[in-house]
């Protein structure tokens, strides 16, 4: 613990009412199981979701035609016919859509006698230090308490409802699904059973209806339990018509489980519902045992081991007192409020927390909350960009466990990918391309190749097992789970390389994902050759892979093979505007305003792109991105996000927390989700990696100590991040300016401390100090492993 370190804040979210709509109630979830609470007197709703509850089963979605026409498109672009070689591949050589992520059901409670209007006192609240929410309210003199938390180690959720008035607590709860279903009672419980549909189509954009099709012998099957148990003398429980009622009890306790036939990939899910069933009454009658009172402390104790490793003050707040929505409105008209920014960064930690934890599926579009039957996008796993950016906080926020269940994903999709490859394009390796299910589909969408065609979104992913890496300095992780993924994925890019303008190594068909430019006739097109992002991955992945195969001492041969091919590909260009080509050659943009900023990854997430190697790419990085903000860039939430983390790489404070301000005040719910709109997570999570890149970055071989510091944040500390090298780093900073930083290293070896003011080192007499030509500050030391240095200014 830091000696210079405040007490934490209080982190949470309040509101003076109950929730009257689903963007306005609170998010509760252990990573597997989430829960949307209302919050409400009268009558509570919680809406359930599970995190394998996907519709559809295993099926073949490769288009076998696909590898005869490549020969001919990639003809079409070498002569520069980008039209043709668009309507030919969107033609033959695209798919079918992936499935959705599907909503499990609610849990309704009423509480008989309570009439809805006249209560006293009321509040609601989200504790992210706990994980509970609270609802709190008076009827004629009686006090009532309910909380509600989603526990990780006893793998349920959890509902208590407390009284100060002996005998006063009289409740019935139901359950239902918005998929065919039927409830079942056997003792004191309820059983709800359900499947979800065998295909959901989605026509977000589409002019035609939405079809969902249900079939008796297809999809995920699922089951919910609920029981619960009373203290008081005068408690009863009993079943009457399909709903579970407690009578005169001093305190009730409701426990759901839930379960699906889910269980892999590749497998159907066929698992009958009395053994489903049984499994949900296993999860409940071993959490009985515990009781409320245990299980509540259990629940607490895990969620803090993790929320707790990271504290953050950014200043001192005139509206901290106000409830959560009356806060975000007086944001909104412009009120100063950096605590609302901290809160904003913990509440992304809390939902990477709630909808990934090792064993679950990766969060999705929607974290793992969702209502929709047809939800928005499928809430499946969009590669181009959001399921990454739902990763982007993990490391740096000290959350590294939540990391792994993407890392899951990319097992899974190395096998699937494996084949979409050898077939679609003759090619090693594994592909994936913008869009993945549970089904852990890596073929291209139906649509337009715009968005469909991108056969990259499986060597963005790869970026992530290397991320973990630099953090963790993990060698074993590295030999036996990271480096073969990420070989496999750079023998495709191998392999997926053609020659192209004087000599070069392209890729064809290439996009810049959802982007679109301009021919010379005028048409707007996304097809062509070499973009920008295509070129930057596949550097990225080579020289990773490289550096890899050094540290483990394997693949001598191959290393060559990709270093040869490296020195080959296409390089960076800076267009006629002085701006990142965002293609092979410098078209007019259809939509200069353009949400995606794929053409700037070198920047962030990557590195190949910074000040101190390419100044030059550097400067055409940042003229694009005012070029791209100047016609409305930025306008969805995620891409709000993605602004605030290549501001903090440009060091440009003001615009750091210009888009931190915009993302907040723009595309924020009441309950602070992120709104693109409508709901999607990743701003979420965009937002809170974004903080933190500006208070802390390390992907230059260095630790840089408030790089992107705002005049708005001129007093605070942070304790907990995380750095590259395996170091964590705690920092304060007064009047502007650092003040003081400890870190402490996992491992032994030299450390670089940068920071824009003249630094000392305390207790370590070979450290060197010395000043840039960048105007910084940089101290060099060794330190070995488990030491903490203290360093001011």
């Amino acid at each position: 613990m830091s000696p210079f370190n405040k007490t934490t804040k209080e982190n949470r979210l309040w509101y003076r009412q109950p929730a009257t709509r689903w963007e306005e109630a609170l998010p509760i979830g252990n990573g597997r199981l989430g829960g949307m609470v209302y919050g409400g007197a009268a009558d509570e709703q919680i809406q359930l979701n599970e995190d394998t509850l996907w519709s559809g089963f295993p099926r073949d979605t490769i288009q076998y035609s696909s590898q005869r026409h490549l020969k001919q498109t990639r003809e079409l672009i070498m002569a520069g016919q980008y039209s043709e070689a668009e309507e030919l591949l969107n033609r033959e050589m695209l798919g079918r859509d992936v499935e959705a992520y599907q909503p499990m059901g609610h849990l309704k409670l009423q509480h008989a006698g309570l009439d809805k209007i006249s209560y006293d006192e009321f509040e609601r609240e989200l504790n992210l230090n706990t994980g509970i929410t609270t609802t709190k309210y008076s009827y004629e003199g009686t006090r009532y308490v309910r909380e509600v938390y989603a526990s990780a180690p006893d793998d349920l959720m959890v509902c208590t409802i407390t009284a100060d008035r002996e005998g006063a607590v009289d409740v019935s709860v139901t359950l239902d699904s918005p998929h065919p279903y039927r409830v079942q009672t056997s003792g004191d419980a309820l059983t709800l059973f359900s499947r979800c549909p065998s295909h959901v189509e989605s026509n977000y954009f589409r002019d035609h209806p939405e079809s969902v099709i249900y079939e008796e012998d297809r999809g995920t099957s699922y089951a919910v339990r609920l029981a619960a148990t009373t203290k008081g003398k005068q408690a009863k429980i009993s079943v009457i018509d399909g709903k579970l009622q407690v009578q005169g009890a001093d305190q009730v306790t409701f426990y759901l489980a839930a379960v699906t036939s889910f269980e892999s990939y590749d497998v159907m899910p066929v698992k009958e519902g009395a053994l489903l069933e049984e499994e949900c009454s296993d999860v409940i009658t071993k959490a009985i045992t515990h009781g409320p009172e245990v299980l509540r402390e259990r629940h607490v104790k895990d969620h803090a081991a993790l929320f707790s490793r990271v504290t953050i003050d950014l200043g001192s707040s005139a509206n901290a007192e106000l409830p959560t929505d009356e806060r975000l409105i007086a944001y909104q008209t412009g009120a100063n409020d950096p605590g609302l920014e901290a809160l904003y960064f913990q509440y992304g930690r809390y939902l990477l927390m709630g909808s990934s934890r090792p064993g679950s599926q990766p969060a999705n579009l929607q974290g793992i909350w969702n209502h929709q039957v047809e939800p928005p996008w499928h809430s499946d796993y969009t590669i181009n960009i959001n399921t990454e950016m739902n990763y982007w906080p993990a490391e740096v926020c000290n959350l590294s466990e939540c990391h792994e269940p993407l890392f899951g994903l990319l097992e899974d999709l190395s096998h699937t990918g494996r084949r979409t490859a050898r077939i679609l394009y003759g090619a090693r390796g594994w592909t994936a391309h913008h869009n993945v299910d549970i089904w852990r589909t890596s073929t291209p969408t139906g649509g337009d190749a715009s968005w469909a065609f991108w056969p990259m979104g499986g060597v963005w992913l790869t970026s992530h097992l290397w991320e973990h890496y630099l953090f963790t300095h993990d060698r074993q992780f590295l030999a036996e789970r990271a480096y073969p993924i990420m070989k496999e994925a750079a023998l495709f890019c191998l392999d997926w390389l053609v020659e192209g303008p004087d000599g070069y190594l392209v890729t064809a068909p290439s996009t810049s994902p959802e982007n679109k430019f301009l021919t010379e006739e005028g048409e707007a097109r996304s097809i062509s050759m070499a973009s920008t992002m295509d070129m930057t991955l596949i550097r990225e992945l080579f020289d990773r892979c490289i550096d890899a195969t050094k540290l483990l001492n394997v693949d001598q041969e191959l290393a060559n093979e990709w270093s040869e091919a490296r020195s080959k590909l296409y390089p960076f260009r800076i267009g006629s505007e002085g701006q990142l080509q965002e293609w092979f050659k410098d078209f007019a943009e259809s939509e200069p305003g353009h949400r995606h900023v794929s053409h700037l990854y070198g920047l962030y997430p990557g590195e190949q792109i910074n000040r101190l190697h390419t100044p030059e790419l550097t400067e055409a990085a940042r003229v694009s991105l005012e070029r791209r903000i100047s016609q409305g860039g930025g306008h969805t939430g995620w891409s709000c996000a993605w602004l605030i983390n290549l501001y903090a790489r440009l060091l440009d404070s003001n615009l750091a927390h210009q888009f931190v301000r915009t993302l907040l005040a723009r595309s924020t719910h009441p309950n602070l989700f992120d709104d693109h709109p409508p709901f999607q997570i990743d701003g979420n999570f965009g937002g809170t990696a974004g903080i933190a890149e500006m208070l802390l970055q390390s992907h230059l071989g260095e630790i840089h100590l408030l790089p992107t510091l705002p005049e708005q944040w001129a007093h605070g500390s942070v304790e907990g991040l995380r750095a590259r090298g395996a170091y964590t780093v705690a920092i304060q900073w007064t009047e502007g300016r650092l003040a003081s930083a400890e870190i402490k290293a996992d491992l032994s070896g030299p450390v670089i401390i940068r920071s824009a003011y003249p630094l000392r080192v305390e207790g370590n007499e070979q450290a060197t100090a010395q000043l840039t030509p960048q105007d910084d500050y940089v101290v060099i030391l060794t330190m070995t492993a488990g030491q903490t240095i203290r360093v001011s200014s």
